[in-house]
Formats: structure tokens, sequence, C-alpha cells
């Protein structure tokens, strides 16, 4: 089974840019986990590329430069990509997002379940939020790292809110509480999530 060209581009992009940005040992051993796991094609899902509002902010995503080869590399392959991607809004099930989080985000499974290729093994994909917007606290069982492309903040659970930067990255063990808020620009940000912990 061989991938589409623009799919296997930007995950050889996203594994080269979080293998350079992750540090903290456990985010290190899952995305290792995770990109060896997509190592192996699963069947594609039809091509859906269905924006939703807040996607008017992708221009000056793809427009922006870090001068970081490897993170600039990624956002030019996810850019090619990303037309045949479905985003997608999520609930505020908890009350504690801000009041234009419905329009102000939305979430693409690049590949995992509803992503391009419709997998349960790995799980790799990307949220967008629009300036001011705050994500409601959430929590789930899949360990997740996540890899920053923009000036946000984030928190998990006892921390206070937290600023990685561009370029920087964090771990999320298995069902933590944690949320994320853009501040006066765009929040850009990949997840890559492991539902099946290997046992040690």
């Amino acid at each position: 089974m061989v991938r589409n060209g623009a799919l296997q581009d930007f995950l050889d992009a996203a594994f080269a840019a979080y293998d350079d940005a992750v540090t903290d040992p456990e985010g290190r051993r899952s995305v290792q986990r995770i990109f060896a796991l997509l190592e192996t094609p699963q069947p594609e899902r039809p091509e859906i590329g269905r924006r939703a509002p807040v996607c008017e902010h992708l221009a000056g995503v793809f427009a922006g430069r870090t001068g970081r080869p490897l993170l600039d590399g990624l956002v030019e392959r996810f850019a090619q990509l990303e037309p045949q991607l479905e985003w997608k809004p999520r609930p505020d099930d908890t009350g504690t997002a801000s009041e234009n989080f419905s329009t102000g985000h939305a979430n693409a499974m690049i590949v995992g379940p509803g992503g391009l290729e419709n997998r349960r093994d790995a799980w790799l994909g990307v949220t967008l939020m629009a300036p001011n917007v705050r994500y409601p606290d959430h929590d789930h069982a899949p360990e997740e790292t996540y890899l920053v492309l923009s000036d946000s903040q984030f928190m998990h659970g006892d921390s206070g809110w937290f600023s990685p930067g561009v370029g920087g990255s964090f771990y999320n063990p298995p069902g933590i509480r944690h949320a994320m808020r853009s501040a006066d620009t765009p929040l850009f940000a990949f997840w890559a999530l492991l539902p099946d912990r290997p046992s040690q």
C-alpha cells in the first residue's frame, strides 16, 4: 500500500519537526512509537476538503516564517495537504470555553479516526483558533504530545497557564485535564496521540 504524496510528505516533515522539538522523555517515547506505527500505511478515506469559518486565519499561518527550517517545512507541507482535510468544531461539554469558542476554533484529524487514514493505533491532528479564544477543559485516555507553532498558552493538570513558544512542545499523560487559549494572534498547534501505550 502506498500513501498519496502530500500525506507522506507531511508525515515525513512532522516526524522531523517533532523529533527536533520534543525533549520530554515520555513525549519522545510516545512520538517515536506513533511515527513507527505510521510507517505502515492504512487505507485512505476519500478527500473531504471541508473548511470551518475559523480557517480564514490559515492564510496568515501559511504566510508566516519561524526562521527554523524544520518548522517552516512542516507548515509548507501542511499547506499542501490542508485542502484535503475536514475541519470540525467540538462542543464545550464543561462550560469552560470562551463565548466565541463555537465559531472561533476547529480541529482536523490528519491520520486517526475520521482522518485521511481512518486508523485507531496512532492519531495526528491539528487545532486552529482565532485570536482571544479559550478551548474548554478536557481530558482523554490517549497520551498526547503537542507541537506548538504559535505564541499561545496551555495548561495541564495543576499547572498554571504556560507558553511553550513557537516550536515548543509538551506531553500530556493519559487522562490529564488540559486546555489552551490564544492571545491576540491565532493559535496553531499539532497534536500526536497514542491510544494504546505499550507495556513497559
